[in-house]
């Protein structure tokens, strides 16, 4: 049977040990603060809307950049963390996210908050992909739910993010709440890294070193493989975007109230911590790329319903499930990696797959917010929300079908 030897740069360092955790534990924490870039535009979108008088398309542009921002920085931020480690890729992140924060509250138009969104997503960016694919390397048996805790950063910060910047811009004003988010963003992240190098220690900057071997081959190259997971992202990310985004203006334009569409929101990600971490789970048994292919079916189900039902308590009930449906997609795909790449391209291959699927928010939030101009309704989105859930069940099958596994050496 083989054994994994400690790590030359690590020599008192096991994958699945009690250290392992720790670290996991502190990369949660990471994540939950470092998400806030992926949130707060959302919920801050009918006010900057009314402050500048623009239109909902307009408003959402500042979610695409912010979403450019955190598909281009997953993938430089990957590359610097392959060759640097995770705690100086995320602390170089945290400054340039805070600094967009505090320029974001000076805005004076709308182009100008639209722009210092790519930045503030750039920054963001370093706790998601990258993040994923450090812990990949501290676990072997255990891979599977290591990604989705890792992953659940992203989604508990969602839980958490929305109704306190909600709260912020009702209290406070959305520049002021922005300044403040900057400078708490700054503080909290840099304590964690802190502790993070603590445990990791100086002399161990790259944990892709002696880590497991990749699992299944799927009879393509990297760079192929790496080009069809993306356009899978995509797919399954502008389906996805819809109600992430839109929900809370959407509830407003019902008549329910901003607020009411920030807790839909806020309900709908505390579910998808709980799929991150079943899918995580479940991908340790059954793998990454069956994982992936139950996700897309069912978040395809949860989009279906939101055409038919539009009352409040179903609309809580739907977003619910939503969140339970969709939640360990994106996870999935960097297992997907894990398992069919090398481990010393890890941060780099997991941060442009990554980016495909920010694409994919990014078209995805932008494009509903234009069907809504056109159509006065939310309806041709979901629908179109759907087609593209279909691509990407396709892609999905269409690897599930090429897979098998690699012989396990000696």
């Amino acid at each position: 049977m083989k054994t994994l030897n400690p790590r030359p740069d690590s020599p008192f360092f096991m994958p699945d040990s009690r250290q392992a955790w720790i670290r996991l534990g502190l990369a949660l924490i990471i994540g939950a603060v470092g998400s806030v870039g992926m949130w707060s535009v959302v919920v801050a979108i009918p006010a900057v809307q009314a402050e500048f008088a623009a239109s909902r398309g307009a408003a959402s542009l500042a979610f695409t950049l912010a979403m450019a921002g955190f598909g281009l920085g997953g993938v430089v931020i990957g590359r610097f963390t392959d060759r640097f480690g995770i705690v100086a890729a995320i602390s170089l992140a945290a400054v340039v996210m805070g600094a967009g924060y505090l320029a974001a509250s000076q805005a004076v138009a709308m182009w100008q908050y639209i722009l210092v969104h790519f930045f503030i997503g750039a920054g963001s960016s370093a706790t998601f992909g990258p993040l994923m694919a450090e812990a990949s390397h501290w676990f072997e048996k255990r891979r599977g739910i290591a990604v989705s805790i890792a992953a659940t950063g992203n989604y508990l910060g969602g839980v958490i993010w929305p109704p306190l910047v909600s709260w912020g811009i009702s209290a406070f004003g959305w520049q002021t709440a922005h300044a403040l988010i900057g400078v708490t963003t700054i503080s909290a992240m840099l304590v964690m890294l802190t502790l993070l190098r603590l445990q990791i220690g100086a002399g161990s900057r790259r944990s892709h070193v002696d880590a497991p071997p990749p699992k299944i081959d799927l009879r393509m190259s990297s760079n192929m493989l790496t080009t069809v997971l993306c356009v899978a992202g995509i797919a399954c990310c502008v389906a996805m975007a819809m109600p992430q985004v839109h929900i809370v203006a959407y509830c407003g334009d019902l008549g329910y109230g901003v607020a009411r569409g920030a807790e839909m929101l806020s309900l709908m990600l505390a579910f998808g911590i709980v799929s991150r971490v079943g899918s995580g789970f479940l991908a340790d048994r059954i793998g990454g790329i069956r994982t992936l292919l139950l996700g897309a079916i069912a978040q395809g189900t949860a989009l279906l319903f939101y055409l038919f039902f539009d009352s409040l308590i179903s609309l809580y009930v739907i977003s619910a499930m939503f969140g339970l449906f969709q939640g360990g997609i994106v996870p999935s795909y960097a297992i997907i990696v894990r398992e069919a790449m090398p481990a010393s391209e890890a941060a780099t291959r997991v941060g442009t797959v990554i980016f495909g699927t920010i694409v994919g928010m990014s078209l995805g939030g932008w494009i509903s917010g234009v069907i809504f101009d056109a159509t006065g309704s939310y309806a041709a989105a979901f629908i179109n929300g759907l087609g593209w859930n279909a691509l990407n069940i396709t892609i999905v099958t269409a690897l599930l079908l090429r897979a098998r596994q690699r012989l396990a050496l000696a």
